[in-house]
């Protein structure tokens, strides 16, 4: 490996740790409850962070970040929702990213942004209402009947809003700092 592919790929990896940060100091700073019959369910922007890397280094970067920053923030801000909590974050922001990213990966345009993010909220939404009826009755002690009970009023709601805020702050920022992103790691925005 040459000198220059070297120096990118440190700066590259330097970034991706950059924006792990980044993601856990959001989720430590910023939290609070969406939705006043489900105070435990907190939003956080932890998230945005996370959507940058994929689009700006493609959806296996951005798997590898969503990974990396939910274990950090489930060992330290948000430890008591213990492993549980970090593989939800892993298998819903992995979800997003792997889906979001690729689809915006093959056409960087405004209107493809719209549509990744469109489509990782979606996902994202499925793929937690799923986790809700399969991890929720054994971190909460409940019976699945009681989640389910819970899923149309709010759990389904909160994280259309939690990935749709996300989603659309993502959308907002992105370009202005994909490019301090790529001057960083040295490449064309």
């Amino acid at each position: 490996m040459n000198t220059a592919m070297t120096k990118t790929s440190t700066r590259k990896l330097t970034t991706l740790a950059m924006l792990a940060a980044v993601a856990v100091v959001l989720a430590a700073v910023v939290h609070f409850p969406l939705l006043p019959a489900a105070p435990f369910l907190e939003y956080d922007p932890a998230d945005i962070a996370i959507f940058i890397g994929a689009f700006a280094f493609g959806p296996w970067a951005g798997l590898g970040l969503a990974v990396v920053a939910a274990v950090i923030q489930g060992l330290t801000v948000s430890a008591s929702s213990g492993p549980i909590g970090i593989l939800m974050h892993i298998l819903a922001t992995g979800s997003f990213v792997l889906v979001a990213g690729s689809l915006y990966q093959r056409r960087k345009t405004r209107a493809r942004a719209i549509l990744s993010l469109c489509v990782g909220v979606l996902v994202w939404t499925v793929v937690m209402l799923g986790c809700n009826l399969v991890f929720t009755p054994i971190f909460m002690g409940q019976p699945v009947e009681t989640v389910l009970q819970m899923l149309i009023p709010v759990i389904l709601p909160f994280n259309l809003l939690k990935g749709g805020i996300n989603a659309l702050i993502t959308y907002i920022v992105y370009k202005p700092v994909s490019r301090v992103v790529h001057q960083l790691v040295g490449e064309e925005s």
